[in-house]
């Protein structure tokens, strides 16, 4: 330990918590027809199991940076690990569907006061200058697990037993609690923060409601539930009751005058464009693997395998270029490789061999590497310090909710755009192919409107640091 700097240490202990959050949660997808057949229950009760974790995350993220200032961003976040460990070891002994949607709650909120400190406590050890790679190499996690998760989880529920989606969290979560409580420090907290609580109730609903009507939403017709449409309603309506007051406080909860820093807001668009294109990814391509192409679970995991081990080679590499170059050419050229490679998955076709779909997902895993998290930590840069951590937790719930709108979006197309090929077209196949190629086209002209997001970005970073806003 003593031979590795300790700000590495720093990163290598958040990694941790981080990765053990995000692919578990990943690995429950696949296991949902399980849990349904395990506890006697229907689709929309069992997807509790993943809504609960998402929208629990989504309440919590807030709320990270007051805690995090108040009582010390080292005890928050073991605080916060150690509550997922805890979720997970009770959900291995979860009785009935209740109980277990229960714990997977108790996950959530955990897992909500991790993932925005991560960045944050990575930034308190690192200088500006050097802050690329070191996101670069902890982003490998936020980015790789969500693409092994569900053939890991596949593969546990298929060949062992469900409780080990659990346990498994349990190794990795006590190794993260250890090596948190060794390496990192406790800064004095701020004694004399005042708690927003008309900003926290508000925000809550806001983000709850809305998370909770995209949970509940994958076709058509769920759009037209009248229980979703008022949760919409409610949502937006307490997001903008949200901003209203946060801009009326002296010490908001969320201290929204970020935005006016334009790099941050840049780089949270792009943010938002690569989980959109993320996750429209995981939920296509296993379509076009198993409906269309009629191979199994273990060959679309090995499917996503070369477009993580990219990703994580990009990330390292644009970490490593931003901190010398800035983030004009990282980031505008892995908006391009991602634009390009997500376009050509509109031209497959019944015959496309499998290599190019190997090549095509690695591209765009590459261009997310190249730009999601360059960009979300050169935006991070060029916001005053203090504001580190709240702007880490604005970046997080932002993530959170543009990856379940993507996935509503990208699946509600599919199901109507395959039932109105399959009228005209008797193949359920080839239905599956145009609908999945037209998904993909859709969300390419999402990335290439995107592109001069990166050349703004670099232009607008220039001007921060120039002005001194930090």
């Amino acid at each position: 330990m003593k031979r590795i700097p300790h700000k590495w240490l720093v990163v290598i202990s958040v990694l941790f918590g981080t990765f053990t959050v995000i692919l578990n949660n990943s690995m429950l997808n696949p296991a949902i027809p399980h849990f349904m057949e395990v506890f006697d229950a229907d689709a929309v009760s069992t997807g509790w199991v993943i809504t609960i974790f998402m929208v629990m995350m989504g309440v919590t993220m807030p709320l990270t940076g007051y805690l995090g200032d108040k009582i010390g961003k080292k005890q928050l976040f073991i605080g916060g690990l150690s509550l997922f460990v805890i979720g997970s070891l009770l959900g291995s002994f979860s009785w009935n569907l209740p109980s277990l949607i229960a714990f997977r709650g108790l996950q959530g909120i955990g897992g909500g006061f991790m993932m925005p400190l991560s960045m944050a406590l990575i930034f308190e050890v690192f200088p500006r200058e050097e802050r690329g790679l070191a996101t670069g190499v902890w982003g490998i996690a936020a980015m790789m697990a969500p693409t092994i998760g569900p053939t890991l989880g596949g593969t546990i529920v298929e060949m062992g037993s469900w409780q080990w989606l659990f346990l498994c969290n349990i190794p990795t979560g006590i190794l993260g609690i250890i090596f948190s409580a060794i390496v990192l420090k406790s800064p004095a907290s701020e004694g004399e923060l005042r708690f927003d609580l008309s900003g926290f109730v508000s925000v809550t609903i806001g983000v709850g409601a809305i998370l909770v009507s995209l949970g509940r939403i994958s076709e058509l017709a769920h759009l037209q539930d009248p229980l979703n449409i008022i949760l919409i309603l409610i949502g937006g309506i307490s997001l903008y009751i949200f901003i209203k007051i946060e801009h009326r406080k002296e010490q908001p909860l969320l201290d929204l005058s970020i935005f006016k820093v334009s790099a941050y807001s840049v780089s949270v668009w792009v943010g938002v464009t690569s989980s959109v294109s993320l996750f429209a990814g995981i939920f296509l391509i296993p379509l076009l693997i198993q409906t269309v192409y009629g191979y199994d679970a273990i060959v679309t995991g090995l499917i996503f395998l070369p477009a993580a081990l990219l990703t994580g080679l990009g990330m390292t590499v644009g970490g490593r270029i931003l901190d010398r170059k800035g983030p004009t050419l990282v980031v505008t050229s892995g908006l391009v490789i991602m634009t390009v490679g997500t376009l050509l998955f509109g031209f497959i076709s019944m015959q496309t061999a499998l290599w190019v779909i190997f090549a095509l997902n690695a591209m765009r895993g590459l261009g997310m590497g190249l730009s999601q998290i360059p960009a979300t930590t050169a935006g991070m840069n060029a916001i005053p310090e203090k504001f580190v951590s709240r702007g880490s937790a604005i970046n997080n719930v932002f993530r959170q909710m543009s990856s379940a709108l993507g996935i509503v979006f990208i699946s509600v197309y599919f199901e109507v755009r395959r039932a109105h090929v399959m009228l005209t077209n008797g193949s359920i196949e080839e239905a599956s192919l145009q609908a999945i190629q037209e998904g993909f086209i859709l969300v390419a002209v999402l990335t290439f409107l995107s592109i001069p997001a990166g050349w703004l970005l670099g232009r607008k970073t220039k001007e921060a640091l120039t002005e001194g806003v930090n």
